[in-house]
């Protein structure tokens, strides 16, 4: 994969990633593309295919990830989750800094190819903050969002491992956080 090194964005659900990098492609759009990832859940109110997600079966996803079409994986709460080589490239082919919004399974997928990029770590200040994001969002069931703050907790515990983040942010003021995504990427 050719063209300036991506930048991959991980953090548990609820930690403000989608929200920082909205603003960052934002303010940005000709220096940072995203690569929309593949899923198999069902879009939520709003969400559009091929611009939050590429919403496909389990049977399409499954076929592509057999013929190596994806840098990397995962299944949450019964759903596939996946960046396709082809995400990447199309935001590549734009001369744009590729961003992927990955989860930590994904992260430690990624560390095993050739991709390069530079790893950010988004999180919450606490636990109980971010199980007050995710109950404000109204999307999930009781039970998705347990589940969702049993993989933040296992998340948060995994991304201590050292060297496998270049920066750590930790958000519990958006501008804050938002202004040192910005410096460690512009560089």
């Amino acid at each position: 994969m050719q063209g300036p090194r991506p930048v991959v964005l991980s953090g548990p659900s609820g930690a403000g990633k989608s929200t920082l990098l909205k603003k960052l492609l934002k303010d940005y759009e000709n220096i940072f593309g995203f690569s929309v990832s593949h899923t198999t859940r069902q879009p939520r109110p709003g969400e559009v295919n091929g611009k939050d997600y590429h919403f496909v079966t389990r049977e399409e996803m499954q076929k592509e990830i057999d013929a190596g079409e994806f840098i990397e994986h995962a299944e949450f709460s019964g759903n596939m989750y996946g960046t396709s080589k082809g995400a990447v490239q199309a935001v590549q082919a734009q001369n744009q800094i590729c961003v992927l919004d990955i989860d930590i399974q994904g992260v430690k997928n990624i560390k095993r190819t050739e991709l390069n990029p530079i790893y950010i770590s988004v999180q919450p200040p606490s636990i109980d903050i971010l199980e007050k994001r995710l109950r404000d969002r109204k999307t999930e069931t009781e039970e998705s969002l347990l589940k969702r703050l049993t993989a933040a907790r296992v998340d948060l515990e995994l991304s201590k491992e050292p060297g496998l983040f270049d920066l750590v942010i930790i958000n519990d003021d958006l501008e804050k956080a938002y202004s040192e995504l910005k410096e460690s990427l512009l560089e």
